[in-house]
């Protein structure tokens, strides 16, 4: 959805003097009766004279375009499981959860993790079809003229596990003894990898991938979501693609393991697979930037020892010759005893590095970004080019005007909840 297309919502009319009428007009272009928001809601109102702290806008609020899909500002919902799925296919609680994002402002929306194939999901309770259900999601957030993409993902050796809250609960009052799902339980016994090693003790088991199955994952209908504004690739959190990645994950002796090259074999022909399938609207791959491994990432006899920031930026490189327009810089999940130092940004400075080394490419930040005033500092500062929340909007759906209140400017609310936000609309 271009620029044009959100702002050019007015349904045309028959009668000339319509335009003088008093009418609570609809948006056009989707399917149903929503109310027009004018501008969109999230955007920050450009008419200085009534709003004149918005002459400089936070780089939060300041729209980018990628491949002419215009999002109206750089606050961006990272996908989220839900675990809630129904046989694969998306629920009402996925309508509510993600149209309350997009009803309250948010620059786009990054559908959860969708596996590509049946197998691949984490738990039985994840999607693995774009279907009905998941398109009139699409459409009520087009609704409010928020742009929505899915993150298509396969487990790999972390797939077939209990939902989080299956295997125990928030207090810790009850915890069962493995993450693996049982057929009872409704796992499956076909859980693959890079190799057989576990992610953990408790984890599947799972078979080494042949060449066979490779090819079956590449196969995948990667052009069936065509209502969808952008499609994100998930090569992150120890997940299949993030497993062939890293050294500690993929010990195999063929052109898919060994050294750097091998071990980016599978990944990059997937990406260039989605690529050629979608060539006109933009594409966006999830990476782990590091294992948060002990030690150093490389040795002293070169050889490299888990997966890190220097081999992301090769990496990186190699999605920018395919045409990869952003890379949504996340890290860990492949290294069960990974320890994490875990602060405000943490992770902003593996986006840095990538920035740096591929200045032409857009990048994206994510992991506990809560303070409006120091996550407008790492697009101030050029470290990222968007931002991406998952928790904080759990916590405060309303992230978008309490960045707008805290950094000065006005924004567009929903109609319907204009009430709530008068002392920002009246500055």
């Amino acid at each position: 959805m271009s620029r044009s297309e959100v702002l050019d919502q007015v349904p045309p009319t028959n009668d000339q003097d319509d335009s003088a009428l008093n009418i609570n007009r609809g948006i056009r272009g989707v399917n149903g009766y929503f109310p027009l928001n004018e501008p969109a809601i999230g955007t920050a109102y450009t008419d200085v004279d009534k709003f004149p702290l918005n002459k400089r806008l936070p780089v939060l609020f300041q729209p980018i375009t990628i491949k002419d899909t215009w999002f109206k500002n750089r606050i961006w919902v990272s996908p989220m499981c839900q675990y809630s799925s129904n046989d694969g296919h998306a629920t009402d609680w996925h309508l509510v959860h993600l149209g309350g994002f997009a009803s309250r402002g948010v620059g786009c929306i990054i559908i959860e993790a969708t596996a590509v194939v049946p197998e691949g999901r984490i738990t039985s309770e994840d999607m693995v079809d774009f279907s009905k259900p998941l398109k009139r999601i699409v459409n009520f957030a087009h609704s409010q003229g928020t742009m929505i993409g899915i993150q298509l993902a396969h487990a790999g050796r972390k797939a077939s596990t209990l939902a989080p809250w299956v295997y125990a609960n928030a207090t810790g009052t009850r915890r069962a003894g493995t993450h693996v799902a049982s057929s009872k339980e409704n796992g499956w016994s076909n859980v693959y990898g890079p190799s057989v090693t576990p992610y953990a003790e408790n984890y599947p088991i799972p078979k080494e991938m042949t060449e066979e199955d490779i090819k079956y994952v590449e196969d995948a209908r990667y052009a069936n979501f065509w209502t969808v504004d952008f499609i994100e690739i998930h090569s992150a959190h120890g997940y299949l693609l993030h497993s062939f990645l890293s050294p500690l994950s993929n010990s195999r002796k063929d052109a898919y393991g060994g050294d750097l090259v091998g071990r980016m074999r599978f990944p990059l022909s997937l990406i260039k697979r989605v690529r050629d399938a979608w060539a006109i609207k933009p594409l966006f791959v999830r990476i782990s930037a590091s294992d948060w491994a002990e030690g150093p990432e490389q040795d002293e006899n070169g050889q490299w020892r888990y997966w890190g920031i220097e081999q992301s930026k090769a990496y990186v490189g190699e999605m920018k010759r395919l045409g990869v327009d952003l890379v949504d810089t996340s890290s860990g999940g492949n290294w069960a005893h990974q320890k994490i130092p875990l602060k405000h940004g943490y992770q902003v400075p593996f986006a840095e590095a990538l920035k740096q080394a591929h200045p032409n490419l857009l990048v994206g930040a994510v992991g506990l970004l809560t303070d409006p005033r120091e996550t407008e500092l790492y697009l101030r500062d050029g470290k990222t080019d968007v931002v991406m929340l998952a928790r904080e909007l759990l916590r405060d759906p309303n992230w978008v005007f309490t960045a707008a209140r805290a950094l000065g400017v006005a924004v567009k609310p929903a109609n319907q909840y204009e009430r709530a936000w008068t002392d920002m609309l009246a500055r």
